[in-house]
């Protein structure tokens, strides 16, 4: 899974904000779907250039993902090389292209789990909400400085409530 950092973190929250208030939604535009909306928010260039440049080269984010070559100076391996550095996985765009990370899911109630469908927009928003929780409890959870309050310590978790 993704290295969560706040950067990341900031950036989900912005990606489901957007998507929330009316961002275009189409899950077959590789700038305007559940990948495609999330590049907007960490490279940001438009969706309309992430489609451009992705159209370079055949298949859609998971197979662009499976041949992906950090060297190649392809446009669209330039774009997941800066989705990387930002602390994902390629299996991150992966899964969130399909909406099928399993740590992601275990966390949504199997009722609601059972009835995603990858591209609907109501969708995409659960999982990258549940996936930001997932981040910012891993983060919370990695940073091991005490915070000084009022005379004593508390912890990271603490700090923020």
């Amino acid at each position: 899974m993704a290295k969560a950092n706040p950067n990341l973190i900031f950036k989900l929250r912005k990606t489901v904000e957007k998507l929330k208030k009316g961002a275009t939604y189409q899950w077959g535009h590789m700038g305007a779907c559940n990948c495609g909306n999330l590049a907007q928010e960490i490279i940001q260039i438009s969706k309309a250039e992430i489609h451009r440049l992705a159209m370079q080269r055949s298949g859609d984010w998971s197979e662009q993902l499976v041949d992906y070559c950090p060297s190649s100076g392809m446009p669209m391996d330039l774009m997941i090389s800066k989705l990387l550095d930002s602390g994902l996985e390629r299996d991150d765009l992966i899964h969130l292209e399909k909406l099928s990370d399993p740590e992601i899911l275990s966390h949504i109630p199997k009722e609601r789990r059972d009835k995603m469908v990858k591209n609907h927009i109501a969708d995409v928003i659960l999982y990258l909400e549940t996936w930001t929780q997932v981040l910012e409890t891993q983060w919370a959870a990695a940073q091991s400085i005490q915070v000084l309050s009022v005379g004593r310590k508390i912890n990271y978790s603490e700090a923020l409530s």
